[in-house]
């Protein structure tokens, strides 16, 4: 890894933001018949989704076409990141019984393919790793049609916590780097670049042919160099599929926004992630980790079994 470490103060946001957000990044509110359908099982069932948690502006469209990131693990973080929306502070008892009821909703959904992610649970000697692995197996046995993506914490590096994930097999392993290295302490405090990079090295090393994904918000206040730098860095390790998105400021508590990135700078972004080997990259400025999970895992699958039929 050869990250850019280019210093220098942020832009005060006041500066160069205009005064309302881009037409661009304007949704229709949530309420579509299959949205209600979705919501009031997750309610009767006691789920929670990263769609409300983290208040994620796709959670209308996303849910009208069934399709839900469940969030595992309870809903409240051991870290405070700058960025996110999620409730932080002391968690409570793990719930043994969450692998039946998410599989049991994915099953009443009929989802083709079903996204889990967590909270970080520092506070368990596994991260909570054993409960995504429960997940994923039930999952399986209930839905085998159904693809699998885990989005995972980093684990605090354990390697054991790690090879519970993989050995479940899921269809894909996503794991967010989330910004530049040079603002990971005001961002991901708790969090180390590196170690989420040696986290994707060593799920390679278990797994060769295991799918792996990550995503990089846009507009903390990281330079264009940095950003292709820490693009080339996930390719380094091989990480297959790479979304880009700008982020939302969640509340005046959270880190300000320093950038509206266009439409075009997306797209263009994209071409070099493209360029540089990346096997899907999803690049807008609403795109999260899990926006068009579906469609990237059809299509990074089918590359791979096509690449398997050459070989």
């Amino acid at each position: 890894m050869s990250g850019i470490q280019s210093a220098g103060p942020l832009i005060s946001p006041a500066e160069i933001l205009p005064a309302r957000k881009p037409l661009w990044l304007k949704v229709k509110a949530p309420g579509g018949s299959n949205y209600l359908r979705l919501k009031r099982l997750l309610d009767n069932q006691k789920l929670n989704t990263i769609c409300e948690e983290a208040h994620c502006p796709n959670i209308g469209e996303c849910w009208d076409q069934l399709t839900a990131t469940f969030l595992i693990l309870g809903d409240i973080c051991t870290r405070n990141c700058g960025f996110c929306a999620v409730t932080h502070g002391k968690p409570t008892e793990l719930d043994l019984a969450e692998p039946e009821r998410v599989a049991r909703a994915i099953q009443a959904l009929g989802l083709e393919h079903a996204v889990i992610t967590s909270v970080n649970r520092d506070d368990q000697a596994d991260g909570g790793a054993a409960i995504f692995a429960a997940v994923i197996r039930r999952v399986r046995e209930l839905s085998p049609r159904c693809s699998v993506e885990v989005l995972i914490p980093d684990f605090r590096g354990e390697e054991a916590a790690l090879r519970t994930v993989v050995e479940a097999a899921p269809d894909i392993l996503d794991h967010n780097i989330e910004t530049v290295p040079r603002l990971y302490r005001d961002a991901r405090p708790g969090s180390r670049y590196e170690r989420s990079l040696e986290l994707f090295a060593r799920a390679r090393r278990m797994a060769p042919e295991l799918v792996t994904k990550s995503g990089i918000m846009l507009g903390l206040g990281e330079e264009r160099a940095e950003l292709l730098q820490t693009m080339a860095d996930l390719r380094e390790v091989d990480c297959d599929i790479l979304t880009l998105g700008q982020y939302l400021r969640p509340s005046q508590q959270h880190l300000p926004i320093v950038k509206y990135y266009t439409p075009e700078e997306f797209t263009e972004l994209k071409g070099i992630g493209e360029d540089i080997g990346f096997k899907y990259v999803e690049a807008g400025p609403l795109v999260r980790s899990s926006y068009h999970a579906r469609g990237q895992a059809v299509e990074v699958l089918r590359k791979r079994e096509s690449e398997r039929g050459e070989a």
